[in-house]
Parts: C-alpha cells; structure tokens; sequence
C-alpha cells in the first residue's frame, strides 16, 4: 500500500533526517520526503492494512519528532 502524507518541517537537512527515521521504521518498506512539495510518499510493508498504517504513521512521527521536534504529519 502507498500513501502520501502532508508533512511541516522547516528545512532540507531536517527532511531528510525525517525520512531517515521514516525509513527506520517498521512496517515502512520505503519513504521518500520532499521538502519543495511538503510530502511524505510511503510505501507499507506488504499486509499492512489501513488501521495498522495510521498506527506506523504515529510511530514515524515520534521518531521524526527526535531530530525535528516541531514537525508534523497530516494522517
């Protein structure tokens, strides 16, 4: 399953830590950040079902939370 996620950071260097931690994640097989569009386009691990994902994406989001601890996620 592939989602794209609103997403509010405030630099390039942040984005990219944010998809770092995003990639780190379990459940997540890819995540890919862009800083120009603010979007978060991820690729779930095979089986993964919509409430689990929104579950990942909470998980994302506090690991994101460590090297940027005011961005955001719209999900």
């Amino acid at each position: 399953m592939k989602k794209q996620y609103d997403i509010e950071v405030d630099c390039a260097n942040c984005a990219n830590k944010m998809e770092v931690a995003a990639n780190d994640t379990e459940g997540i097989k890819e995540a890919k950040v862009n800083f120009m569009t603010l979007k978060m386009n991820v690729e779930f691990e095979d089986g993964i079902e919509e409430k689990d994902a929104k579950k990942i994406m909470k998980t994302v989001l506090k690991n994101c939370r460590k090297f940027e601890p005011d961005c955001e996620i719209e999900f």
